[in-house]
């Protein structure tokens, strides 16, 4: 774990300015950054060795990128125009919004400390992964999983996408 720890230290910077690189937002970049590092935590014991580990990290960074590019285009409903949306359909649509917020403040009220102080300061504040370790007394990896573990529970009790 402490080897992945290192890793992560390493390679982090260089894998958020790969995706920033590919998607240009800097939130699904920081989001897909940590999906990339947990998916290689779960799958360390695959690597071959075969290239450089920066180079298997990028792999499964742009595998979740296009998994991510194919999740917004099933989205889409099919032949939707989006510059023709009268009055009605944003003020639908804000209403839904709104609903949809309600949800996840709902859900998130039920989650339990630290759980829900992470989540709070993380979508409310803006705090980057690591102001919010520092504010919690913990690293930046501990309050990057504890983001994670959050959004997991709120698709799990919920149809709220994050």
């Amino acid at each position: 774990m402490k080897d992945m720890e290192e890793i992560y230290k390493k390679y982090m910077p260089q894998v958020y300015r790969f995706l920033f690189s590919l998607c240009r937002d800097s939130h699904l970049a920081e989001e897909l950054t940590q999906e990339t590092f947990f998916q290689a935590l779960k799958s360390i014991d695959n690597f071959r060795g075969d290239c450089k580990l920066y180079v298997w990290l990028c792999s499964i960074a742009k595998r979740l990128w296009y998994k991510e590019l194919r999740k917004k285009d099933r989205e889409k409903p099919a032949g939707a125009k989006e510059d023709i949306i009268s009055a009605d359909t944003n003020a639908e649509d804000s209403a839904i919004q709104k609903i949809q917020v309600i949800e996840l403040y709902k859900i998130l009220h039920s989650f339990e400390e630290p759980l829900r102080e992470v989540m709070y300061l993380r979508l409310n504040g803006n705090f980057t992964f690591k102001e919010i370790g520092d504010i919690m007394g913990k690293d930046e990896n501990w309050a990057r999983v504890t983001f994670y573990r959050g959004k997991l529970r709120i698709r799990k009790e919920s149809h709220y996408e994050m």
